[in-house]
């Protein structure tokens, strides 16, 4: 990946980071919330466990832009 130079840029990326961490955060609760419920839907579940891994995917590719590469 390209390294981000340009302070404006890193600082919208970074915001961005929070902003996915915290759905993350949120999405973990609600699904916790819904396995403990015996009438809980099933597949609303499966799909909320498909966005927090598309959320996680979205975080470690902003993370891999916002740290430098180190040399081997």
């Amino acid at each position: 990946m390209s390294r981000i130079d340009d302070p404006a840029d890193l600082a919208r990326l970074s915001h961005r980071l929070v902003e996915l961490r915290e759905a993350h955060r949120d999405l973990d609760a609600a699904i916790a919330r819904l396995q403990g419920d015996a009438e809980a839907d099933e597949l609303a579940i499966r799909r909320l466990k498909k966005r927090k891994l598309q959320l996680k995917d979205q975080i470690a590719q902003l993370e891999a832009q916002l740290v430098p590469d180190e040399p081997a």
